[in-house]
C-alpha cells in the first residue's frame, strides 16, 4: 500500500505569494516540488502522511496533531490568504497506536482544538509548504501529521517500520512526505552560520540515498550531522524505516542552496509499489517480474531437470537486486518437506540467495529425502526474506507471531522463524531454538529478534 515517499524542503519563500521577487532564485526547487507533486497525484493515494520537524517537539514520543480538519496558512510569512488543510485519518491513527504498542517510540496525540494549537490551526510550515504544492496539483486526501522527536536513530527507524505496518493494515494506497531542509550552513552568512562540513553533509546524504545505503545512513557521523545544522535527518530516518527490508529507487529532482540552506526534492519509490504479494492460494504461480515464490519453484525444477543452478533473471528486477538473508520452505500435504536458509546474505543478490536456498531446501535438508521431480507439483513453496536481526535484552521483547528468534551461546546458534503454526508462546519459541542449536535449557544465551517479509 506504500506507493511513494517524497523528500521535500520547506522554505516558505518557494510559495509564490511569499517569495515574490526571490522566487526566481529557487526555480529548481519550485520545479522539483511541482514534479514530485505530479508523481504523487499519478500514484492516486487515498492517504497522505507528512513527517515534519516544525510541529510540537515532545520528549515523550512522536507528536500526532489530530482533529477532523487541520488548517494552516502563511500569515507568519506575509501571506495569510494562502491556506492549506489536512483531514486526519482516524482509522490509520488507531492502527498506528496498535502497531507501536511495546515499541520504544509511540505516538502522542495532540488535539488541534486545544491550546496552544488553536490559534494556528494547526499546520506548521514544514507541513504547509509541501501541502501547498500537493493541493495545487489536485492531491487532497486524509492522512496524518507527525512531528519527529530527538530519540535514538534506531528508534525513529523502528517507528517508521511500525508506521508501515499500520499503512498496510489500513489498506489504502499511501504517499509519504518527509519534510526537512539539509544543511543550514552552506555559505558565509547562512542562517545558522557557515561550516565547510555543511556541503560535505549534503553531498554524502544524497549519495547514500541515491545508492540505497541505508545502514550507512543510519550510522552517519554524529559530529557531521550536528555540524551541518540540518532539520531533515530524522524525518528521513522515519521514512527509510517505512522502506525497511525492501529495495527502493531514488530519483533526485532538484538540489540547490542559494541562501545557504540545502533544498533537496527527491522521490523514493518502493519496489513493491504496484506489485501484489504472492499468497499461499496462488502457490507461487502468479505471473510477474519479481515473484520470489515463483523463482524458488523455478529454481528447484530447473536443477532437477538440468542438474545445474538456474541463472538469475536478466535483466534483474529491482526487487531482486538487494541483498538479504532468505529461508525457503517446502510443504507437501500440509507437512514440512524441507527448509533451508541463510540468516545473513551470502550471495550477490536476493535472486541468487533464493535460487540456491530453494535447491538446498529441496535436496540438502538432512531431515528429509531429496525431492523428486515427479512430486514437485504436489509441493507448495514459501519464501521468507529476513530483516537484519537486532539484539534484545530479554524474552519480554519477543512475540512469536511477529518476530523470529536467534539464540546464541559461544559458537552455537539456533534460529526459529516467526508465525509458525503450533508455536504460540515465547517460551516454546526459545526452547525450540535452543534445541536446534544444542544449547541446554539453563545455559545463558544472547537473544536476537528479526522480522520477515513472507511470500507464499
Amino acid at each position: 500500500m506504500l506507493k511513494i515517499v517524497g523528500l521535500t524542503p520547506h522554505p516558505p519563500l518557494i510559495i509564490p505569494e511569499v517569495g515574490r521577487d526571490e522566487l526566481a532564485r529557487v526555480q529548481q526547487t519550485v520545479a522539483g516540488m511541482e514534479r514530485l507533486s505530479r508523481r504523487i497525484r499519478e500514484a492516486q493515494p487515498g492517504c497522505l502522511i507528512i513527517i515534519t520537524p516544525h510541529g510540537p517537539l515532545l520528549r515523550e514520543g512522536i507528536a500526532v496533531t489530530a482533529g477532523p480538519r487541520l488548517e494552516g496558512d502563511f500569515g507568519d510569512f506575509g501571506a495569510p490568504g494562502v491556506k492549506v488543510f489536512l483531514e486526519t485519518d482516524a482509522a490509520l491513527l488507531e492502527l498506528l497506536q496498535r502497531e507501536t504498542a511495546g515499541e520504544p517510540l509511540r505516538p502522542v496525540v495532540l488535539e488541534a482544538d486545544i491550546r496552544p494549537f488553536r490559534r494556528r490551526g494547526f499546520l506548521d510550515h514544514g507541513a504547509a509548504v509541501p501541502l501547498y504544492y500537493l493541493q495545487q496539483a489536485g492531491v487532497s486526501v486524509p492522512g496524518l501529521h507527525l512531528t519527529y522527536t530527538f530519540a535514538p536513530r534506531r528508534d525513529l527507524y523502528r517507528f517508521g517500520q511500525a508506521l508501515r505496518r499500520a499503512v498496510e493494515a489500513r489498506g489504502l494506497p499511501t504517499a509519504v512526505i518527509a519534510s526537512g531542509d539539509l544543511s543550514h550552513r552552506l555559505i558565509p552568512g547562512a542562517p545558522a552560520g557557515y561550516s565547510p562540513r555543511g556541503a560535505e553533509y549534503d553531498r554524502l546524504l544524497m549519495e547514500l540515498l541515491r545508492e540505497g545505503r541505508v545502514e550507512e545512513f543510519l550510522a552517519l557521523d554524529e559530529e557531521l550531522v550536528e555540524e551541518a545544522g540540518e532539520c531533515a535527518y530524522r524525518s528521513f530516518l522515519i521514512a527509510l524505516g517505512m522502506l525497511a527490508g525492501e529495495n527502493f529507487q531514488t530519483e533526485i529532482f532538484s538540489y540547490e542552496g542559494p541562501f545557504g540552506v540545502g533544498y533537496l526534492v527527491a522521490e523514493l519509490r518502493p519496489a513493491s509499489a504496484g506489485e501484489e504479494r504472492a499468497t499461499a492460494a496462488e502457490e507461487g504461480e502468479k505471473e510477474g517480474p519479481a515473484d520470489p515464490v515463483k523463482l524458488a519453484r523455478q529454481a528447484l525444477r530447473h536443477y532437477l531437470e538440468q542438474g545445474h543452478p538456474l541463472p538469475p533473471p536478466d535483466p534483474l528486477p529491482p526487487f531482486f537486486s538487494r541483498r538479504a538473508g532468505v529461508f525457503v520452505s517446502l510443504k507437501k500435504g500440509g507437512e514440512l518437506r524441507g527448509c533451508i536458509g541463510t540468516v545473513e546474505p551470502v550471495r550477490k543478490n536476493l535472486a541468487e540467495e533464493i535460487i540456491m536456498n530453494a535447491v538446498s531446501a529441496g535436496l540438502r535438508d538432512p531431515r528429509f529425502p531429496p525431492v523428486r521431480l515427479e512430486e514437485l507439483d504436489e509441493i507448495t513453496f514459501s519464501v521468507d526474506v529476513l530483516m537484519p536481526p537486532e539484539k534484545i535484552e530479554s524474552a519480554a521483547e519477543l512475540d512469536p507471531a511477529r518476530y523470529g528468534v536467534i539464540v546464541r551461546s559461544g559458537h552455537r546458534s539456533g534460529l526459529l522463524l516467526p508465525d509458525i503454526e503450533g508455536i504460540n508462546t515465547v517460551e516454546e519459541q526459545i526452547a525450540i531454538a535452543r534445541r536446534k542449536a544444542g544449547i541446554g535449557p539453563h545455559e545463558p544465551v544472547e537473544l536476537y529478534r528479526f522480522e520477515v517479509h513472507r511470500y507464499g
